[in-house]
Order: structure tokens, then C-alpha cells, then sequence
């Protein structure tokens, strides 16, 4: 691919994990935006430019999510497969309540508000200790700067990501993992509203695996569990609190 043009660079890394791969992309590209996608997602010939057109039209915005689509040939085909899906563009910031949107199969964000927060923590996200959830933690990390996130309908792309029934249990633990590894990580830089978050969160999902046999219908406690192991988990791990970020454990400790 990168053959048919030369601002294409294809870098192999040994290294495991999404949030490293993330960090070691954005160490190799220099635009002033970085767009980021999935292998399992398929974008729109006027993707970059649409992310362009979105900043230029919200300069204080430092972060950009977009929507993630079911491809029509895998709707009603029996399983999952993860889709954000929303009609209005909105701004989100500190001025608001901290909120938990948007998928990492389709965002962006300048490289001063990168470089500003450090990257991806790379505990956290697919391939790593604390399996996902790297995405929700960048987000909460631009939040605190007083940096806008920009949820833009316009920037859209297909998800081809098909998790099968029996697989979406797995799936659903590791989100949970990830969510509570990214909260706890914020709680014990003694942040409340992290702490606040995170009790909402249990007590959410407990109240519907209570509830919902009530009324005939099986609630999953995949999420919830990993919930809690994945906030248990974050102890095996220092946590800068500075630059809230998790410390890596050295080889062989």
C-alpha cells in the first residue's frame, strides 16, 4: 500500500498493545491532527477532510469523535457488532458534567492536546494489562485540561467488527476491565468525581442484574464483573499521579 503513495508509512512494531501502537504512530506521523481508525473499519474517501472541515470549524476543540455505522450487509445477522450511532453534533467540556462517549474506531485529535497530556496510557486498551477502555481514559484526561471534545455526525465510517453471540460475553469483560482499571486509576490520584463515576457505574449495572429478572428478562453480569476485577487489578500497578498515567511494570519484576 504504502508503494501506491509515499505519505503512506507502514511501521511494524514488536510491541504489544493498541495504546503503544497509538503512542509509536503518533511519534511517527507530523500532521497537526491525527485521525485514528481500526482494521476492522472501512472509511469514506472524504474521512480526512471532513475531520479537517470539523476543527477548522471548532478551533477550541482539541478532541473529535465520530459515528461508527453497522455496515447494511451485517445488520440483523445474528450477533454484535459495537456502533455509535447520533443524529446532532455536540461540544462537551468542563463547563459540563464529565460524560463517557464516543468509540476509538473513529476519533481525532490535534497533536498539542496529545503531546499536552502525554498519549495513551498503555496499560490500558486492547492488548494490554487492563484490556480496554484507553479511549474513555484520553477522554477523561482532555476533559480535565478544560480542552473541548467535539462529537461531529458528519465524520462517520463503517464498522465491520463482528463479535458472534458466543463471543460477546468475552467482549463485554473486557470492557469492563478496562472501565474499571480507568476509573480506579483517577480515584487513586484522589480525584472524587472519578470515585463518584465509578460508584454510579456499580451500582447502575448491580441495580439491573437485580431488576430485570423482575420483569422476564436476563441481565449479563460480564460487565459488571469485570468491572470490579479490572478496579481491583489497577492495584498491581504504580500510578503517576501527575500525569495520571499508569507506570509500566519492568521486566521480570
Amino acid at each position: 500500500m504504502a508503494e501506491c503513495d509515499q505519505r503512506l508509512k507502514y511501521v511494524h512494531t514488536t510491541k504489544v498493545g493498541l495504546s503503544s501502537a497509538y503512542n509509536r504512530g503518533i511519534a511517527e506521523c507530523d500532521g497537526d491532527i491525527i485521525a485514528f481508525t481500526d482494521d476492522d473499519c472501512i472509511v469514506p474517501t472524504d474521512w480526512l477532510k471532513t475531520i479537517a472541515e470539523a476543527f477548522a470549524r471548532h478551533p477550541k476543540a482539541g478532541l473529535l469523535y465520530g459515528q461508527v455505522l453497522v455496515p447494511p450487509e451485517l445488520q440483523g445477522a445474528g450477533g454484535v457488532v459495537p456502533s455509535l450511532v447520533f443524529d446532532s453534533p455536540r461540544t462537551l467540556s468542563a463547563k459540563t458534567e464529565f460524560e463517557v462517549f464516543g468509540m476509538g474506531a473513529n476519533f481525532a485529535a490535534r497533536r498539542s492536546l496529545l503531546q499536552q497530556i502525554g498519549g495513551f496510557d498503555e496499560v490500558l486498551g486492547g492488548g494490554g494489562p487492563l484490556r480496554s477502555s484507553q479511549d474513555f481514559d484520553l477522554q477523561y484526561r482532555v476533559y480535565r485540561t478544560g480542552q473541548a471534545s467535539l462529537l461531529e455526525p458528519s465524520v462517520r465510517l463503517l464498522h465491520y467488527g463482528f463479535r458472534d453471540n458466543a463471543d460477546w460475553p468475552r467482549t463485554l469483560t473486557a470492557y469492563g476491565v478496562g472501565d474499571g482499571g480507568f476509573y480506579m486509576k483517577h480515584l487513586r490520584c484522589g480525584d472524587p468525581t472519578a470515585g463518584m463515576l465509578l460508584g454510579r457505574k456499580i451500582a447502575g449495572q448491580a441495580i439491573r442484574v437485580i431488576l430485570k429478572p423482575l420483569v422476564g428478562r436476563r441481565h449479563s453480569t460480564h460487565y459488571l464483573r469485570g468491572m470490579i476485577a479490572g478496579a481491583r487489578k489497577s492495584f498491581e500497578y504504580d500510578v503517576d499521579s501527575r500525569r495520571r498515567m499508569y507506570r509500566q511494570k519492568q521486566q521480570g519484576a
